[in-house]
């Protein structure tokens, strides 16, 4: 087997692919840099230019299965700029995908392609499955309402399309827990506004996993990338306190404060989803870490 990552030298990528290999899968990449270009057999880079529609063709080679993953990162600041960057990294790569493979031939039959749990509301009690049809009104909400319809366009050319909404991703380097883990390593630690606010999160050993089982099995539809145990912002905050052996000394950080130094991108930190994972699971798919303990145990120690 052979597939085709987008965005395979970021911080899920580079997991798929360690774990496609694992798997014996051979991969080929897109990248936007000649400099990373490799010609291994089981790791085959290719060079693409989107905004330029620019694409070696020589991608889809023996490819059956996509591995959608690009797209600009969150995490900086959402000036007006920026936000059109997010959104057209990733409705244009995917614009070009779907153009070029609906004027070559080629073998592939299924693409998986990376979403967001922005797309659901913010809530305190309400839990989220697939079958939701109310969005988020927040710029994320928008982002992926927009990017899950530019991936939806892989139907019109013949693919099968599975979307994985993706929760707050556990990593050892790179990812939300550094972001968190730095203050409290530094005794700054401290929950953010309520800290009651739900992080469906998910070990990225088990999204990696995810991706490539859903690839394997070739299912079409939404599926949610959160482990089966969502934690409160206060719980996850106290947790990696404890892993770490550092006491929580400052008060909560006030959400008008957060607002003030992120502005609408203080909406990560504090809008909270209660993601179900049911759907995956009942496909047979299971998890190694369902418990947030175990999780900061194994990235943190």
């Amino acid at each position: 087997m052979r597939v085709l990552i987008t965005g395979a030298t970021g911080l899920i990528g580079s997991q798929i692919v360690k774990d496609c290999h694992s798997k014996g899968i051979n991969v080929n990449y897109l990248t936007t840099s000649k400099s990373k270009l490799e010609k291994a057999d089981n790791y085959k880079g290719f060079y693409w230019d989107p905004y330029q529609g620019e694409i070696d063709e020589d991608c889809f080679y023996g490819v059956s299965s996509i591995i959608h993953l690009v797209g600009a990162s969150i995490a900086e600041r959402w000036t007006d700029a920026y936000k059109d960057i997010i959104i057209k990294s990733r409705v244009q790569t995917t614009g070009l995908l779907v153009e070029v493979l609906g004027n070559i031939d080629h073998e592939i039959t299924h693409v998986v392609s990376a979403s967001a749990i922005g797309y659901y509301p913010d809530s305190l009690h309400k839990i989220y499955d697939e079958t939701e049809q109310e969005i988020n009104s927040s710029f994320l909400g928008k982002v992926v309402v927009k990017w899950e319809s530019a991936v939806d366009k892989f139907m019109q050319v013949g693919i099968k399309v599975a979307k994985v909404r993706i929760g707050v991703v556990m990593a050892k380097e790179g990812g939300a827990l550094q972001k968190l883990m730095q203050p409290v390593k530094y005794y700054a630690g401290a929950p953010l506004g309520s800290g009651k606010q739900w992080q469906s999160w998910i070990h990225i050993n088990d999204l990696s996993r995810l991706f490539i089982y859903i690839s394997q099995h070739s299912f079409a539809g939404i599926f949610n990338g959160v482990s089966p145990n969502p934690v409160t912002n206060e719980r996850l905050t106290k947790e990696i306190a404890s892993v770490l052996e550092k006491p929580i000394i400052l008060p909560k950080v006030p959400a008008f404060m957060l607002k003030l130094m992120l502005g609408e991108m203080s909406a990560v930190v504090l809008e909270s989803q209660l993601i179900s994972s049911n759907k995956i699971e009942s496909e047979g798919f299971e998890f190694d870490y369902t418990n947030i303990t175990k999780a900061l145990q194994d990235l943190l120690k």
